[in-house]
């Protein structure tokens, strides 16, 4: 039940399949005798500094995963040189993160009713020296995750027959879980078991959240902002022009409404709307270097994920996410050398065309 949580998307799950498959549209095209003997892999957005063009985006309650939850994941991307997002539904709180490592960090927040929330939300990132705030657009409700009833899914989790099942099968999980502080969501209390605030996590989300709503949201935290979930121009383009500095092409991972396009086949649409007015990142799909390029050469200036590194966490803890981020940066080092470019600023559309 935990793998499906991760793994699955809504409904037929077309979205959830097409995320990644899209990429194999598009086709590289690679220089030859370029001298690509050093790689450059460095890039900015917004300001910051990273060593690859790919950060980690945020994902809610990780200790349901591993134990270690979104501690090993922020270490892990400040060891890779990248930014980690912290999800407003974490499982460890805003300010141990924020102590926990120097590497950049930004903070997630999801469409709450209620204001106070969300401005308490805000002022604790602040204060805590969270660089940049995502504000996720594409979850008015939740969509219909058809894998999460059907295996009886709950956060932290409850069992009948077949989840004990489950668990004798999975020894080390279960280990984990029996052993460990119990799963909360650590930014709304550090006292209430999630599973009691699951009703109202639900009646939290705001349905009725718009455009004006997000330019008081703005106006709250008065620094660089990403709006996420966004797969119209029009709406890339009102975005940027109410002061958004950054778009995150992405449909929640394929985990919304389904048959929505894939972030790739929407990215250039993107692109053109904002045009030098705003940066723009590629969000989902992504599963290689390859991907990486495919991106950046459709004129993201940055791409980001939580499918890979969250594989890598349930696997392995923090030694698992440390690996999931070196194969792709080592993929992206390859990938970039065997397109005949030494520098990844240098990556634009004539290496990428459309099959």
């Amino acid at each position: 039940m935990v793998f499906d949580y991760i793994d699955g998307g809504a409904d037929d799950e077309w979205t959830l399949a097409r995320n990644s498959d899209a990429f194999q549209d598009h086709e590289l095209m690679f220089r030859v005798l370029a001298g690509v003997d050093n790689v450059a892999t460095s890039t900015t957005i917004l300001g910051t500094e990273i060593d690859v063009p790919f950060f980690c985006a945020p994902a809610a309650g990780n200790r349901l995963f591993h134990t270690q939850g979104e501690r090993a994941v922020a270490k892990a991307a400040a060891r890779a040189g990248t930014i980690y997002c912290l999800s407003t539904l974490s499982s460890v709180s805003i300010e141990e993160i924020a102590e926990l490592t120097d590497g950049p960090k930004w903070f997630q927040l999801y469409v709450w009713k209620d204001r106070v929330l969300v401005k308490e939300m805000l002022d604790r990132a602040k204060s805590a020296g969270y660089q940049a705030l995502i504000l996720t657009v594409d979850f008015p409700i939740a969509g219909n995750r058809e894998r999460d009833p059907r295996n009886g899914f709950t956060i932290p989790p409850s069992y009948g027959p077949r989840q004990g099942f489950w668990a004798l099968k999975s020894p080390a999980w279960t280990w984990d879980y029996l052993t460990s502080a119990p799963i909360r969501y650590a930014n709304i209390s550090d006292k209430t078991a999630a599973v009691s605030l699951a009703k109202f996590v639900a009646e939290q989300f705001h349905a009725g959240f718009t455009w004006k709503d997000a330019e008081w949201l703005l106006g709250e935290w008065n620094g660089p902002a990403v709006i996420k979930g966004v797969v119209r121009p029009d709406d890339a383009r009102h975005a940027v022009d109410i002061g958004f500095d950054a778009v995150m092409v992405s449909n929640h991972g394929g985990r919304q409404l389904d048959y929505s396009p894939a972030p790739i086949d929407a990215l250039a649409d993107v692109v053109q709307a904002v045009g030098s007015d705003a940066e723009v990142i590629l969000d989902g799909g992504i599963r290689r270097g390859t991907d990486m390029l495919k991106a950046l050469a459709i004129g993201a200036k940055a791409t980001s994920f939580a499918r890979p590194y969250l594989y890598g966490l349930a696997a392995g803890g923090e030694a698992g996410v440390d690996k999931a981020l070196d194969i792709l940066t080592d993929e992206f080092q390859r990938d970039l050398a065997l397109l005949g470019i030494r520098d990844v600023s240098r990556v634009d559309a004539s290496c990428v065309r459309r099959r």
